[in-house]
């Protein structure tokens, strides 16, 4: 042993001077900086050497780094924390929906929705092709699925393909041109597998009435106009400069190898399915990219461990891009739980259909998928919202550790409806949380396309953060953009209060303001694969960080929920300041 002491010493002697050697970049001081590293949660400066954190701590054990070259800012008690990380973006799918059709969720008469369409077809809002296409439906619309074809299957509409896409991004509603395109009939409808059948809307005479989930939209959607390479990379970019806005450095993409017009749902990939890839590459290649894109590989649920080497050769042709990475697989559990879709996969019926949705993965072979996923080293990031789904998907990921103990973190998402026997299996099988806590209120979509159809019990715990958190699970931040809103401070107010418009959403499961800024910070790091390069304020971390227009420890959740970034850091390089 004696022969390693002098080695160790000079190396001890060599990082303690590395500190008093660094030409300090940048120090910003005076401020109120969260760190989201638990060993020095809070302080007062920051100092940034070649993009990354050289140091945190008081001002003057900061001060003391300043040289002549050293840029100095006095943050006069402003608010300091990490860039925030979405942990599930569909981002350049929402770039795409910036410049296009949309209602936002917004519902109006059916006459009030065909008057915005003509301006939206006038100005070229609407226009993809010869396609008519408007985004950001409410699912309160699905109810109307006759109405729809009497308004839209007629008139100036008879003869122009027209489609209006959920905000869920998973149901939709064509009208009777745009059904003929995709092949959708009578006919069709009649030879569908069982799997399928409830994907297509019908009406009492066997034909489609519009209506479509899931695999259903795959249909229709794999026959829209697909959007030039330009447009992806515009997209991108607007996404980005967005996204930077909101103080957001880095985010996950679940479905990078699906692009617009490609089916998602029942996605069978090839090498040439690349999806929104090309569009990052070429956001990397302009020089200016500002954030962390961690790129998931959609499997087919059904997929076998052999399947993965296709996928493979898809991380293949993106390896050595910067601030691109491609750590693991996305797979979908199940569907959605809205009235009238109800393709989220339940452990107890729908009260109205007396089915229990529809279970995408096959249980008795899942594990061997998941096992394999993980023995590559890749992370596993499930959708499942339906009890069932969630439950499922645990079982896989507790094959992956029955097998090998590999220290890869998975993750489930949404995570709507989860039955209490599973919240203390998230802890001990390394799986995290990523919710999007932004949907937990009380509205027409939990009230009414939810409630009335599903058990007291599943009800009882949707979206149950702080049921999972007591029991050892970590949260992570997410959106689903562009389901949603982005914006993290939106998010975190609700998830603190889980009111809205009809009520509270089970006061229970409110999460303190704490766990949710290591949930968008730390955690949603550890999710998407990059814990050691961001998300904390700690030495040798990319200097990632956002300087806010409050104090978001203080400050009541209205407050909170208005938080505007004034400052957006990416490897110590300003990206982002509001113009005035």
């Amino acid at each position: 042993m004696k022969r390693f002491i002098p080695n160790l010493l000079m190396a001890a002697v060599s990082f303690a001077s590395m500190e008093a050697m660094a030409a300090t970049d940048l120090v910003l001081l005076n401020g109120k900086i969260f760190t989201a590293d638990r060993t020095q949660p809070k302080v007062q400066a920051l100092a940034v050497e070649n993009g990354k954190v050289l140091k945190v701590g008081t001002d003057a054990q900061i001060k003391a780094l300043i040289d002549a070259n050293t840029q100095v800012i006095d943050l006069g008690g402003k608010t300091l924390m990490p860039g925030l990380i979405d942990s599930h973006s569909h981002a350049v799918f929402g770039g795409l929906e910036m410049v296009s059709a949309n209602m936002q969720d917004e519902v109006v008469s059916l006459d009030e929705l065909e008057k915005r369409l003509r301006g939206w077809r006038d100005d070229g809002k609407a226009k993809h092709g010869d396609v008519l296409s408007v985004a950001g439906m409410s699912s309160a619309y699905w109810a109307q699925a006759e109405p729809f074809g009497k308004k839209f299957n007629s008139g100036e509409w008879a003869n122009v393909p027209v489609v209006f896409t959920g905000s869920d991004h998973h149901t939709a509603w064509a009208n009777n041109v745009m059904l003929e395109r995709a092949g959708i009939d009578a006919a069709l409808l009649k030879t569908l597998p069982d799997a399928e059948k409830d994907t297509i809307g019908k009406r009492a005479d066997g034909s489609p009435n519009g209506f479509l989930v899931d695999a259903g939209w795959d249909r229709v959607a794999s026959k829209m106009p697909v959007p030039s390479a330009a447009d992806m990379l515009k997209a991108a970019q607007s996404a980005m400069r967005y996204n930077n806005s909101l103080g957001i450095t880095a985010w996950m993409d679940p479905a990078a190898n699906a692009a617009p017009g490609e089916p998602v749902f029942a996605l069978k990939p090839t090498e040439k399915t690349v999806g929104v890839l090309p569009a990052y590459k070429a956001l990397s290649e302009t020089g200016d990219m500002s954030v962390h894109v961690a790129a998931l590989l959609v499997a087919n649920p059904k997929s076998v461990p052999a399947d993965l080497d296709v996928l493979d050769k898809v991380r293949q042709q993106f390896q050595g891009i910067p601030n691109l990475t491609l750590p693991g697989i996305k797979i979908f559990a199940d569907g959605v739980i809205e009235y009238p879709a109800q393709s989220a996969a339940m452990i107890d019926p729908y009260s109205n259909s007396h089915k229990q949705g529809e279970l995408l993965i096959d249980p008795k072979h899942f594990g061997e998928l998941v096992s394999a996923i993980d023995q590559r080293g890749w992370l596993v990031h499930i959708h499942a919202i339906g009890d069932r789904a969630v439950r499922e998907s645990l079982n896989g990921i507790a094959q992956a550790r029955k097998d090998r103990q590999s220290g890869v973190t998975h993750s489930i998402t949404h995570l709507q409806m989860v039955n209490p026997k599973e919240f203390a299996r998230f802890k001990p099988l390394n799986v995290i949380a990523s919710m999007q806590l932004l949907w937990a209120t009380a509205d027409d979509y939990t009230l009414d396309m939810i409630k009335p159809y599903v058990s007291a019990l599943a009800f009882r715990y949707q979206y149950p953060a702080h049921s999972l958190l007591k029991q050892g699970a970590t949260i992570a931040g997410a959106s689903d953009w562009p389901v949603s809103t982005p914006n993290p401070f939106n998010a975190m107010a609700q998830a603190i209060t889980r009111k809205g418009p009809l009520g509270v959403l089970n006061a229970d499961e409110r999460l303190d303001r704490e766990t949710l800024f290591y949930a968008y910070t730390l955690n949603a790091a550890r999710t998407i694969g990059l814990e050691k390069q961001i998300g904390s304020l700690t030495a040798g971390k990319q200097a990632d960080f956002i300087v806010l227009d409050r104090d978001v420890f203080t400050v009541d959740n209205k407050a909170l929920n208005d938080t505007k970034v004034l400052q957006t850091w990416f490897a110590g390089r300003e990206v982002y300041a509001p113009t005035l």
